[in-house]
């Protein structure tokens, strides 16, 4: 079951080991060059390096008599020339000049704007991004320097956000919302890529670079993980990893930061747009911890991920919520009766989808669930799947009648059968006799079949108290209502006089 969920979430990385250097990571960036380049690649690069420059003439452009909104100042916003059109020893600086040129951010509210200007960006962007793809050299300081800095001005904007008032109580509605793309992705989508081929570049000195790609660098990423534009998100994501894996000074600082922004999602504000990315991110991160594991790691699982399934939004992000519980069970299975009773707390009780989901979740966790953990919790597990059991939404009934359908959790009920028969009896019996709906009812027989042949006298026994406690409700009743007609016939006599 553990394979089918890796199977189905298609975020199952390669680890990030607390020891490794994480270099490795096999996360992939989006195709982007066929979203960005339209038409041949030559072809726009050529457009880009075709102004007959000479080299003489490249520190001729200053970005500074350029705006931020792009208006044009007392200098022209012109493409500067090809790498390929220059000799290597002027490419390095060349290399800086592209950069300095792509600090200058346009307004994309308006896309009849500036069109010449926004064009010959792009342009320098893809040939910005093929340089770091191609170098052959390691980055010096002053390039790591202007590259972050190109990346900060484009990347480190307030984002643009829909009204979240006029958005659904349990969250967004992914059928029927329209999430808000950013009308900037053109460009954004190729500095994204320029940052993803810097962090991963073997010429990236990490010890060099951490001076650049810093905590507050790091802070006002992962700010940006709220941004609506699902785009942008999955590119966050394959960042994140990728420096998560190569700047292992920052590991704790990471973990920390999306600790603070969890807290404040589920006991705060229960509205941010990259809950699930984070946590596929720490699939990946979780999947690498060393064993044993560390006290940090089991407090984050307690403090943040179960309570976790608390915000009402929780089924937006609970596919990749159950893999990271669910990867802390399997490296440590101590963690299981903590993981249970942090299901039963949380437990939905207004919504039947949200059930399912949990019971989904619970199965995840029983299947790789041992014996001396199981036992600790059964009073209050089966009480919950008794209830289930008799619930009148007959998906939820079915969803936990399934879990005898695991080889694994039937083994532990089979062995636990003495304290959990007589706890799920009652709602056994009650759906075989009266549920709706005919496949509850099969399901419900083949696990009474399963009770009386592993232990008919166990069994029998539960059987008979079951009878008894119905004739016994049956006397209640009668009684009742017994009392009842004896007072009406009172009020009636008293009527009369």
């Amino acid at each position: 079951m553990i394979k089918n969920i890796l199977n189905r979430i298609p975020r199952k990385q390669g680890k990030l080991g607390e020891g490794r250097d994480g270099g490795a990571t096999t996360l992939s960036s989006t195709n982007w060059k066929s979203n960005v380049v339209a038409g041949s690649r030559s072809g726009n690069l050529d457009a880009a390096a075709g102004l007959n420059p000479v080299v003489s003439n490249l520190l001729e452009y200053d970005p500074s008599n350029v705006k931020a909104n792009g208006a044009i100042g007392s200098a022209p916003y012109e493409a500067l020339p090809s790498f390929r059109d220059i000799p290597n020893s002027e490419k390095q600086t060349l290399f800086i000049r592209k950069l300095n040129l792509c600090c200058v951010v346009f307004d994309f509210t308006d896309p009849s704007k500036s069109l010449k200007e926004k064009d010959i960006k792009r342009q320098t962007l893809v040939e910005l991004v093929d340089y770091v793809t191609s170098a052959n050299g390691k980055f010096n300081e002053t390039a790591m320097h202007d590259m972050v800095k190109m990346v900060s001005v484009n990347l480190f904007r307030t984002l643009s956000t829909q009204p979240r008032e006029n958005k659904s109580v349990d969250g967004f509605d992914l059928e029927e919302d329209e999430p808000l793309m950013d009308p900037a992705w053109p460009h954004l989508q190729i500095v994204y890529e320029f940052l993803l081929r810097f962090v991963a570049s073997p010429e990236t000195d990490a010890k060099l670079a951490k001076r650049y790609i810093n905590h507050s660098f790091v802070l006002r990423l992962l700010d940006l993980f709220d941004s609506e534009d699902t785009r942008e998100r999955d590119y966050l994501k394959t960042v994140l990893h990728r420096i998560y894996g190569k700047f292992m000074v920052h590991r704790p600082f990471i973990r920390k930061a999306i600790n603070i922004i969890f807290y404040r999602f589920i006991f705060e504000t229960e509205k941010h747009n990259g809950i699930a990315e984070l946590l596929e991110i720490l699939g990946s991160i979780i999947n690498g911890f060393a064993l044993p594991l560390k006290e940090e790691h089991k407090l984050f699982l307690v403090r943040a991920l179960v309570p976790l399934h608390k915000p009402k939004c929780v089924s937006t992000y609970h596919q990749q919520l159950s893999y990271c519980i669910t990867q802390f069970v399997e490296k440590d299975c101590k963690l299981a009766d903590t993981v249970i009773r942090g299901l039963l707390k949380y437990w939905p009780i207004t919504s039947s989808s949200k059930e399912g989901m949990f019971l989904g979740e619970l199965e995840e966790v029983l299947e790789v669930t041992q014996p001396p953990e199981f036992q600790r919790c059964l009073v209050p597990l089966f009480r919950q799947i008794g209830r289930c059991l008799s619930s009148s939404h007959f998906q939820v009934a079915e969803r936990a009648l399934f879990l005898w359908n695991n080889n694994h959790i039937e083994n532990l009920i089979k062995q636990n059968r003495a304290v959990i028969l007589p706890i799920i009896f009652p709602a056994l019996e009650n759906n075989a006799r009266n549920h709706w709906n005919q496949a509850v009812q099969s399901l419900t027989l083949n696990v009474r079949k399963i009770f009386s042949d592993v232990d008919p006298e166990l069994f029998e026994e539960c059987l008979l108290k079951y009878q008894e406690d119905e004739a016994g409700q049956e006397e209640t009743k009668s009684r009742r209502e017994a009392t009842w007609k004896r007072l009406e016939d009172i009020a009636t006599t008293n009527d009369e006089h």
